[in-house]
């Protein structure tokens, strides 16, 4: 993210809220859009749009607003974002059924384009994305897949270790287990648990 050094933590986050949006208008056939609008679509205030769009550069007149399109391959090409990303899922239980049911990444950052499951049952064509057997990851591994979910429950440390030999350079981890990735694999755990823990502190905190 070079150049992006000095953007606060703040506006980096909104960021994606911002991308999203864009390419939701995108998909309606918008091509320009104001702050306001902008704001009314993501719940922002227009002046905080306004600044956290001002470190990308100069890109929208008063009256005019901004072209949709410019931004979208401004932030491409600024934070090196890859609309277009095939993301796999292992473990097609309940959680990994949810995610594939929900699957609207693709504003963002891509979609999940198949997964893998141990199980025999799990592994069929009913749903919108195909499930494979978790034997079949290696020869079923879409072309430069970067990027795995995890939400299996078994076997979590050599599925980890299969998928960076695969060259899986980046895991979301729903498993709560103790993972370790070698040097150069970025893993992103999600702790629903110590979040709604962290809330409930919270709530209880601001209640005293």
């Amino acid at each position: 993210m070079e150049n992006m050094k000095s953007v606060p933590k703040a506006t980096l986050q909104r960021y994606p809220i911002y991308l999203k949006a864009l390419r939701q208008l995108k998909g309606l056939g918008i091509e320009r859009v104001m702050s306001s609008e902008l704001s009314d679509y993501v719940g922002i205030k227009s002046t905080t749009i306004r600044r956290d769009l001002s470190f990308l550069g100069t890109l929208g007149k008063q009256g005019f607003g901004y072209e949709v399109d410019v931004l979208i391959d401004i932030f491409n090409e600024k934070l090196g974002i890859d609309f277009d990303e095939k993301i796999i899922l292992v473990g097609a239980g309940n959680l990994g059924r949810a995610l594939m049911n929900y699957n609207r990444w693709n504003y963002v950052v891509g979609e999940i384009v198949c997964a893998f499951d141990i199980d025999p049952a799990k592994c069929t064509n009913q749903y919108s994305i195909p499930v494979y057997p978790l034997d079949e990851m290696e020869q079923r591994l879409p072309e430069g897949c970067r990027i795995a979910i995890v939400t299996a429950s078994k076997d979590i440390q050599k599925t980890v270790n299969r998928l960076s030999k695969m060259g899986i350079k980046g895991i979301v981890d729903f498993t709560h287990e103790h993972i370790i990735v070698p040097k150069g694999v970025i893993l992103k755990p999600v702790d629903v648990v110590s979040t709604i823990q962290e809330l409930v502190f919270e709530t209880n905190s601001m209640t005293k």
